[in-house]
């Protein structure tokens, strides 16, 4: 199964395009992780035509509240429909478990016993400064820990997150995330 863990990041903020829908946003820069040959690559929006192959080839597609903000977002650039391809929001299935939405930060801070380098907001003034390689480097880790996240509760049926000085964990049935996931060709959603 080919699976990838993807993040975005965007050049402006919804306070800035008045509003809270992700299409209204612009790419900044993306980061994916392609489990086949354990690497990270990047994109900026210009560049996001070298990404399209990648994800026409790919099984599941990874992220972390991605239902709501990354695919979406995505999709506004993708010629194909990336609603076709399988995909798991990883905050998705921790709301379903816990009743209520976590941080991904608060996440990597109870399983993984490390926090995030940064935060959306800095990145989006980071554009604004031109320091691309800060984006790329934040998302990045990003993607690391969203891929670090997924494993782990791959492998263990449970999270944890970081509440105060608290750590509380919770079951997560993370075994039927692969089931249903066709395998092994192409997903043929860019036109033709």
């Amino acid at each position: 199964m080919r699976k990838l863990v993807f993040d975005i990041e965007t050049r402006n903020t919804f306070e800035e395009v008045g509003g809270r829908d992700p299409l209204l946003l612009d790419i900044s820069i993306v980061v994916v992780y392609d489990y086949q040959d354990d690497k990270y690559y990047s994109y900026t929006q210009e560049e996001l035509s070298k990404l399209w192959p990648l994800l026409e080839q790919i099984d599941l597609l990874i992220g972390f509240n991605s239902d709501y903000f990354d695919i979406p977002l995505l999709n506004k650039y993708y010629p194909g429909d990336l609603t076709k391809i399988a995909s798991l929001d990883i905050l998705a299935e921790i709301r379903k478990s816990l009743g209520k939405r976590v941080s991904l930060d608060m996440i990597a801070a109870g399983t993984l016993n490390r926090g995030k380098i940064s935060h959306g907001l800095e990145a989006v003034e980071w554009w604004k400064q031109g320091r691309i390689e800060d984006i790329r480097k934040y998302c990045e880790e990003d993607v690391h820990i969203t891929k670090d996240v997924y494993d782990y509760a791959r492998a263990n049926n449970h999270l944890k997150y970081k509440i105060v000085n608290e750590i509380r964990e919770f079951y997560l049935d993370a075994t039927k995330w692969e089931e249903s996931v066709k395998t092994g060709g192409l997903n043929f959603t860019l036109p033709f």
